[in-house]
């Protein structure tokens, strides 16, 4: 079962006072109903979905729905519902779907989204009718609304953001998608919708894989640490070789001689590990800083001598 199955499971068994499912049937009918001459037809793969609508027509409206199973031309193996209405002009009124003269309304009355619960019973229609969310065990974290009219989607757009989801809208060859790509976001339109058990499993798997990735993250900063450190003292061992080659080592002072032979000894250190090393061994203290400035008096040295083999 795909996480966006389960979301519409567990949303189509939430009870809603008469105000708010009134509004998630006028979503659902309204984005998913092909509207025919005398019916209207809507078509889902989910059962629940189908029970969900038919129960609240059926307590809201006396209104007779026909339920078939048709051939689904998906290519799925999955049964397809449909379900087919009389177009009942008081039924289709009360959805805010046509006006009082039987005119389609493309803009959906104020009064039928009043509220906050309104409000998400409108989205939860409309989701159960044409929305879908990764599953965040997937690479992306992607909510997306398939909408055909354009007014439609910008009303959906703005339903959304007014809990400040950051929807976005996209044309497409047959409607307009309005998508969420933000991990948090799509988390908060899971619970404006009400689907509390989605929520929980997407935050337990968004925080194991925000987690990995920070772990993915440190180890990579580490290796490429150490890959700095390992570049660093091998040319600092190719300063020492040229100098010793060069019968160079009496040309250093006795505090740059000691960082040279410390440096020898302990090849794989890095800076602060060498400074905190001579500090132990020799109870003289040393930087970082003093430490850093004494090898730049071996590298000087050494190249002074990688220019002069050179010229001759």
């Amino acid at each position: 079962m795909s996480y966006t199955v389960r979301i519409k499971e567990e949303i189509s068994s939430i009870k809603s006072n008469k105000s708010e499912g009134i509004a998630e049937l006028s979503g659902y009918i309204r984005n998913n109903g092909n509207f025919q001459k005398n019916s209207i037809v809507m078509t889902t793969e989910n059962k629940f979905v189908v029970e969900r609508i038919v129960e609240m027509i059926k307590d809201f409206y006396s209104v007779e729905a026909k339920v078939e199973v048709i051939e689904n031309l998906n290519f799925s193996k999955k049964d397809l519902y449909q379900i087919t209405l009389n177009k009942d002009p008081k039924m289709l009124e009360d959805l805010g779907i046509i006006d009082s003269k039987g005119n389609f309304q493309k803009n959906v009355p104020n009064y039928l989204v009043g509220g906050n619960e309104e409000i998400r019973g409108y989205l939860r229609g409309v989701f159960l009718g044409t929305g879908s969310i990764n599953d965040p065990k997937t690479s992306r974290y992607h909510m997306e609304l398939l909408i055909s009219n354009p007014e439609e989607s910008v009303f959906i757009q703005k339903l959304l953001n007014i809990f400040d989801l950051n929807a976005k809208i996209l044309n497409r060859d047959k409607g307009y998608m309005i998508y969420i790509k933000e991990a948090e976001k799509i988390s908060d339109f899971l619970k404006i919708i009400g689907a509390n058990n989605a929520v929980m499993y997407y935050e337990n798997i968004r925080i194991y894989r925000d987690q990995k990735n920070k772990t993915n993250r440190l180890n990579n900063c580490e290796q490429a640490n150490m890959d700095k450190v390992i570049q660093t003292a091998t040319s600092q061992l190719e300063d020492i070789q040229i100098i010793e080659d060069n019968d160079g080592i009496m040309l250093l002072d006795e505090k740059v001689k000691e960082v040279l032979e410390y440096r020898k000894k302990y090849p794989e250190a890095s800076l602060k590990e060498l400074a905190e090393i001579i500090t132990l061994e020799t109870n003289k203290s040393i930087t970082k800083s003093g430490l850093n400035h004494r090898l730049r008096k071996i590298k000087e040295l050494a190249d002074s001598f990688r220019k002069m083999n050179k010229e001759k």
